[in-house]
């Protein structure tokens, strides 16, 4: 493995889409009219940040320990 990370968060209500954030282009991207204000609003509060580093090292740090347990 070269110790890339790449995933996506995805948020969904009632059996449809709602948000997603991709960690790849560190950005949410929202389904439709409602999800874009929960966008704005997580962007103006730095979510985008706190996905990031969920996404980009603590849960690859918990997956490296679990993985080692065998």
């Amino acid at each position: 493995s070269d110790g890339s990370v790449r995933g996506s968060w995805r948020y969904g209500y009632d059996g449809r889409d709602f948000l997603s954030f991709e960690l790849g282009s560190k950005s949410f991207v929202a389904a439709d009219d409602t999800a874009e204000v929960t966008r704005r609003l997580w962007e103006d509060e730095n979510e985008v940040e706190r996905r990031e580093n969920y996404q980009g090292q603590v849960c690859p740090e918990w997956l490296r320990k679990y993985v080692g347990y065998g």
